[in-house]
């Protein structure tokens, strides 16, 4: 298992993120909350733009279309880390 930092455009919030884990759950295993409610693709509560890195899915098509991840829409909830990433995320925040 291999882990990849993982950091929030324009702050100093930062984690491991291990790469068989969802960027949702690393975040909030390291104290960082992003917005979340189905964690499981569909409601799009999550989505946040990928600023740089790359990721995976657990799902074969999570609730994104074809133009919005060209874009750099990811959904967090189903998207695991395959290299470093840096996240667009504005209403992140600190829970512990």
């Amino acid at each position: 298992m291999a882990e990849h930092r993982v950091q929030l455009d324009a702050t100093d919030l930062q984690w491991l993120a291990p790469d068989d884990e969802t960027l949702l759950a690393s975040a909030e295993a390291s104290g960082i909350g992003l917005v979340s409610s189905c964690r499981n693709g569909t409601c799009r509560t999550c989505i946040c733009r990928l600023v740089s890195g790359r990721v995976r899915y657990r799902i074969e098509w999570p609730g994104l279309s074809a133009e919005e991840k060209a874009e750099g829409w990811i959904l967090p909830c189903v998207a695991e880390p395959s290299a470093d990433c840096v996240l667009d995320a504005p209403a992140a925040r600190p829970i512990f």
